[in-house]
This record gives C-alpha cells, structure tokens and sequence, in this order.
C-alpha cells in the first residue's frame, strides 16, 4: 500500500517532531516546511480499520501477558499464545556461511545471517538475522519481542524506524517443550553502534552511512555539513543523540521500558538511517494491572524508576560516543565507580580531567565537545547521569537541551542553565595559565553574577552542600608568582584544597582546614626542572553559619580612594544587565542594597608544616619556605579566619569572600575518588 512510502515516513516524523517542538522551549529561527497529511476518505476508513485491529492486539497481549509468568498450559498451542505474526520453516532460508560481528548474541543465542528464498513471501530476497534461543529463558525473551511488536502495532511505521522489525519465528519445538524457538528479525547492517566507533575511520564512515546532507542537518538545527572534525563529531553525536531519544520516549510513551540500552544493543540502519534499539525481548512494563490504590501508587513509582533507569543507560551510552576514553574498560570501570560511590555527575568534568588530558596535550576532542555552549554537554550528562532517579531528564526535555540543539534553533535556557554556564565558563578562564587584565574583569563579573543568581540563600541549605573537599580554582585578589621575582628559596606551590567537615548533625558548627601542597625547587635550572622537595601546610579552625547580608556600596557613596574596583565591576554589572541576553535571566534591573549570605564566625586557627629531608631539621630554612609560601597563597587560605561569608554554593561550585572583599572560587574536588 501507499502508506509505506518513503515519503509518509518522513511526514509522519515531521509531525512527531513538529510536536516535540511546539510543546518545548525550542524554536528553530527558519522552520522547515512540513506537509500536511491529508484527510481523504480512504485514510479516514484506513484508521477506522487500524483501530479496530489495535483493539483486537490489546486484548491478545494483556492475555498473554497473564500467562507470562507461569508456564503456558499444554492447552494453548505456541500458534494462539503468538498470535497473527509469520510462522516461517527452515526451508524458507538460504543460511549464510557467516555472520557479522555486530550481530553477536548472548551465550544462549545462536546467530545466522539468511535470505529469504521463498517466493510467495513479501520478504523474498530480503536479507534477515535468525537469532536461535535455545534456553527457556531465551526463549521467553524472543516470545517478549513479538508481544510488544503486537502491543506497538497501532504505530507500526514509528515501531520500524526505532526498532529492530521483528518478522516472525521458526518454531522447532517438540513435545515437551524440548528443541529451540528461532526469532526472525530485520538485519541493520554488519556493526552495532559500538563498532562503529571502535573504528579508527569511524567519523567520515558514519557520515557516509547516514548520508549527511543540508536537510539531515536541519533536523538538529544546524545549517552546515563539513567544517572542523569537532564541529562534524558534535553534529553527529546530536543526530545520533536525538533519534536514539526518540526512540527510547516512544517506547515510554506506550508504557515501555527498554531495560537493555546499550552500544552493543544499537544498530544504525543505512536504509531510513535511523537508530535501531535492538528487539525489545527485555521490555518491561510499566503497569501493573491492578485496581487498589496501593497498588496504583507502586506503578506510578514503578514507572518513574523505570524510565530512570533508561535514562541512566541512554548517559552511559552519550558518555562513550563523545569520551572516546571510556570505550577502554578500565577507563570506564572508574567512570562507573565514582558515580556508584554516590558522587554528584556535575563534578564529572573534574573527575576525567586528568584521564582525558593524559594522551592529548593539544586538547581532548570530546572534552571540547562537552565544553562547547557553556559547558550544556557536561550538564546533560549530570542530568542524565543524576543520583536521584526523579532528578534525571526524561526524553523530551532531553530533546530540547541547548546541547541537542543547533545553532539555528533559539533555545530559552532556564535558570539553571544559566547558572550552569556562568560557573563553566569561569572555570575554563581559570585553567587558563596567565591571567591577564581582561581574564581578571571577566572572571570578577562572571563571580558577581554567579552570587546574584545564587540558588541556596538561606544557611539551611549550605548545610548539606558545603561539607566536602574543595580545590581553590582562583581568587580575585593579588597574584604573585616565581617569575619576575628572585627569593631566597623558590617554591612552586601545587593543589590549594579546603576541607570542610561538619562536626554534628545537631548544630551547625563546621572544621574548615586549608591544605597546601607545594615543593622546594633547589638549582638555577628551575624553569625546566621543577623536581623539588616537597612540603604541606595544614590551617584549620572552627566556624559557625549564620545568616547574614553582604551590603554593596553605591559609587555615590564610595570614594574612589577606598573601592575603585568594586565600583567598576557594578557599573558593568549594571551594563550586562541592561542588555537583551541578561534581561530575562537577572531577577532585577539594577545592584541591590544587599544579598541574602551565609555569615561565618572563625575562631582559634592551628597551623602545621611539613617538609622531607634535609629540610626538615633546617629551622632557618623552614621559616623562609614558610614566608614565600606565604606570600604565594591568597592570605585567606593562610589565615582561614578572614573568610567571612559564603556567597554561592551549589553541587561543584563555591565563592568564598574574604573581610577584604575578595572571592575565593572553588570547585568540589575528587582527587581522593581518582586514587582509589
């Protein structure tokens, strides 16, 4: 019939797409032209007749589906339990001599590769997998797929773009229930996702596989094909991306969990180029069929824990295809570990930092991809990736993650995208080895910004989030280094890190303890040689958290004598937030009088140095390392007592300021997580 055309296809996915859409926050600047289905009388009698063979699938399915979990009674033959779908004979194949690696089953599966020699059937000449289940347990996956095909069929053209269309089975079966159950399903190609990006040549193979053209890009939103190998891989990595979530929120949609999303279960056709989700033996539904309200609730929670765990496993799968790195298993078996350790995903970028950078001193592709747009990579895979499971995104607010979407479509950012962006993006300006006079006002503005938008006013909240190891990222204070200087003994200072520990649950007293680790360079060959003696000093003191205010002082008010500087940064605040890009996301139109903090009261401060030999008995030599680590380190990671309040704080960021005024950045480290 008509309706399996290709271009029906194509409208209809228009449509689904058009739907995502107009519900969503994203809007593309030129919207592609998409047809109309027409309203003939021939397609109204076509759905009334789709409707009533739905109805019909609906009941075989729930009656099927009560029989599942015991064993089917010797008076129902395999025929009726399947239902209208093709019983085939081996007669029917021309068995292949081989099979395609992407192909590999499961250790209960036997595969082969066959075509179709049967000329009264409509898959004559078609090339199809025979995937033998020799285990009962196998078995009943095979028996799964062709129920959830019969649940799908109301939808059956979206059900072959996203799935592995599932043709029939071979029944060898005896009396007994002895000998095997082969399913018959479509072949997608020689490779799953997997290996295709295990290949070396992976990147222009797949654009040849998918045909990448003007109007392939347009459906995500980008306007070019070509350009820099990291623009190509990020355009790939969306289309994959989105036609993978598409799929995936069409099973939920219909009251499906996938449960087995995986490289290895993902196949790219290259006739409709679209992602193939494997064949849905381990579907799992979301319902219960009960009545009782008890019961009810438990398949709401059902059903959310659920599409969670697709979610997780649709991360997992975003974090290989952009981290070529995690494809290593032992790469990815730390990946997995720290966020098993019930570690925040947001800190992820600090954790692979290390891993990534280790074999590419000139930059890390996938580390630029997650990087691009304000970091929006990193923060989908936090969101995908979330501890909780009513914390991770579900399908189609991934589809409108500014991440997903190309430059031509104009995605209005919530606040916490906002917030996401302005902490990414001072925390790539501070890897940054030199800062100059621009970097300093961009980073001061990024940090006031940030504390305006703070997200955990109220103490009560720091709370929870402040307690943990924090890396020192940046001050806005004095910098003083080794290079314009000749001290007595040059030190080359290391990681920065402020623990902070809560002493009890019952009253909000916290230890904060700055550690620094740094070494002592002896020779005039510094520059290239930084091996050294190494030390540590160790600052700790007790704090309690109030609430409190910090008060911005007005220009009027201030003399250009005493805040020159923080004078400038709020008439350039007040610049940004009089632009269009800030209008929407800044909750007032000029600086406050004042902004809600968390207040700190220091108390005694303990000191400890520590340094290897021969400097250790060195009294003299001590005191002068001691001075030069001093006049290094910002003075309040010296002297901890001058850090008067807490002015943002979220999941991986802290801004600390000082009795001087002065910020102290943070982000949450995981040096700790890395070492295990």
């Amino acid at each position: 019939m008509a309706l399996c055309g290709i271009g029906l296809n194509s409208s209809i996915e228009g449509v689904e797409l058009g739907r995502f859409s107009t519900n969503s926050s994203t809007r593309q600047i030129k919207p592609a032209f998409v047809a109309p289905i027409g309203t003939r009388p021939f397609d109204q009698f076509h759905r009334r007749c789709l409707k009533i063979t739905c109805k019909a699938s609906r009941s075989t399915v729930s009656s099927t589906e009560s029989e599942e979990s015991g064993p089917i009674g010797q008076s129902v033959s395999l025929e009726d339990e399947l239902g209208p779908v093709t019983k085939f004979e081996m007669s029917d194949f021309v068995v292949s001599d081989s099979v395609s690696i992407g192909l590999s089953g499961r250790a209960d599966e036997v595969v082969f590769e066959a075509v179709v020699k049967n000329s009264n059937s409509p898959l004559h000449n078609t090339r199809v997998v025979l995937r033998e289940l020799t285990s009962a347990q196998a078995q009943r996956r095979g028996k799964r797929a062709i129920e959830v095909l019969r649940k799908l069929a109301r939808r059956r053209l979206l059900y072959h773009s996203y799935s592995m269309q599932v043709h029939g089975y071979v029944n060898t079966q005896r009396s007994g229930n002895s000998g095997s159950f082969t399913l018959v399903h479509g072949y997608h190609g020689s490779f799953s996702l997997r290996h295709w990006l295990q290949q070396s040549d992976w990147l222009p193979t797949l654009e040849a596989t998918l045909a990448l053209d003007e109007e392939s890009v347009r459906r995500v939103g980008d306007d070019t094909v070509g350009g820099p190998a990291v623009s190509r891989q990020l355009r790939l990595i969306r289309i994959l991306m989105r036609d993978l979530l598409i799929g995936v929120n069409y099973l939920h949609s219909h009251g499906l969990a996938h449960t087995e999303l995986r490289l290895e279960n993902v196949h790219i056709s290259p006739v409709d180029r679209h992602i193939k989700v494997g064949i849905l033996g381990n579907a799992a539904d979301f319902y219960e069929n009960s009545a009782n309200s008890s019961a009810l609730n438990s398949d709401v929670d059902r059903r959310q824990m659920m599409i969670a765990f697709d979610m997780r496993c649709v991360g997992f799968m975003m974090a290989k295809m952009v981290l070529r790195e995690l494809m290593d298993p032992l790469n990815f078996m730390k990946f997995k570990s720290f966020l098993m350790k019930v570690n925040d995903p947001s800190c992820l970028r600090e954790f692979l930092l290390p891993i990534l950078s280790e074999n590419c001193p000139s930059g890390n592709a996938g580390l630029q991809i997650l990087d691009r747009n304000w970091g929006a990579g990193w923060n989908l895979l936090a969101l995908l990736l979330a501890t909780k499971p009513s914390e991770r995104i579900s399908c189609l607010d991934a589809l409108r993650h500014p991440f997903l979407c190309g430059p031509r479509w104009r995605v209005e950012s919530s606040m916490d995208i906002i917030r996401w962006g302005l902490g990414s993006t001072a925390v790539r300006i501070t890897e940054e080895y030199i800062y100059g006079r621009h970097q300093r006002g961009r980073l001061a503005q990024f940090i006031e910004l940030m504390e305006m938008l703070n997200p955990h006013s109220k103490p009560k909240s720091w709370l929870g989030l402040l307690p943990g190891k924090w890396r020192l990222l940046y001050s806005t204070g004095r910098h003083i280094g080794l290079t314009l200087r000749q001290p007595a003994n040059r030190v080359l200072i290391g990681d920065v890190h402020l623990t902070v520990t809560r002493t009890s649950n019952l009253n909000t007293t916290f230890t904060f303890t700055s550690t620094i680790g740094f070494k002592v360079i002896i020779g005039q060959d510094w520059p290239h040689n930084k091996a050294g003696i190494a030390g540590n000093l160790r600052i700790a003191s007790l704090f309690r958290l109030r609430a409190g205010r910090r008060l911005y002082i007005k220009e009027e008010e201030a003399t250009g004598k005493f805040f020159p500087t923080q004078s400038n940064n709020a008439s350039s605040l007040i610049q940004k937030f009089s632009g269009r890009r800030w209008r929407k996301a800044v909750p007032f139109n000029e600086i406050p009088s004042s902004l809600p903090v968390a207040k700190l009261l220091s108390s005694e401060v303990d000191m400890a140095m520590s340094l290897d030999d021969p400097l250790s008995s060195d009294v003299n030599a001590a005191s002068r390392v001691l001075r030069e680590v001093r006049l290094q380190i910002p003075p309040e990671m010296f002297d901890v007592s001058k850090l008067v309040c807490g002015t943002y704080v979220d999941s991986r960021l802290l801004v600390l300021r000082s009795v001087n005024g002065s910020a102290l950045l943070f982000t949450r480290s995981c040096a700790d997580e890395r070492g295990r």
